[in-house]
């Protein structure tokens, strides 16, 4: 067994820095690049306390040697794809959801509308309606009374009341009323 605290570090865009402040009680950079390249011994406590600090579950930290697991080999930036110093395990998203929060939503585009394709599957992050204004012009599913939803940019929060604008050219803004829980877009997934 290894472990993946480096990948999931990566994964949330977090420095060794940003994560050992994030520890409670906080340590030093050093100790969790020591933890991540298994130089210092990862215990239980440890686990618990960087799964904590990363918002995901301790089993997540680690992995089997085998079977194989995607790989993120290159990175591309403006000047062109740049190869890694070495490969680090691709993160799924249902991994990033954690124990804390619930579980993540995936929406299936089924027909090309405006920015999404068909084939699309876009992963929703659920927020507590109290959060709402924190995901104002994010793309966000709503459930709808009758065992329907709502979907768009959110663009206006008034009390109880939310405004969608939906994807499709010259649709017309959608308002729910004291929505039960808001689901703001964090990742889409495109095959080509």
């Amino acid at each position: 067994m290894t472990n993946r605290i480096r990948d999931i570090r990566k994964a949330k865009g977090l420095t060794l820095a940003d994560l050992a402040a994030a520890c409670e009680p906080a340590t030093t950079a050093q100790t969790i690049g020591r933890l991540e390249t298994g130089m210092r011994q990862l215990s239980l406590g440890w686990m618990n306390r960087i799964a904590a600090a990363l918002g995901v579950e301790p089993a997540s930290l680690m992995r089997a040697e085998a079977g194989a697991r995607a790989q993120i080999v290159a990175e591309l930036g403006a000047s062109g794809p740049e190869a890694l110093s070495a490969p680090r395990e691709a993160v799924l998203p249902h991994e990033l959801a954690g124990e804390d929060g619930p579980a993540p939503l995936v929406l299936a585009i089924i027909a090309s509308i405006g920015e999404y394709r068909a084939g699309d599957l876009l992963w929703l992050r659920p927020i507590d309606p109290s959060e709402v204004q924190s995901a104002i012009n994010r793309d966000c599913l709503v459930p709808r009374p009758g065992g329907r939803f709502a979907f768009g940019r959110l663009i206006d929060r008034r009390g109880a009341l939310v405004g969608l604008l939906p994807p499709g050219a010259g649709q017309k803004q959608v308002v729910v009323d004291n929505p039960a829980w808001v689901a703001v877009a964090f990742m889409l997934v495109r095959p080509l």
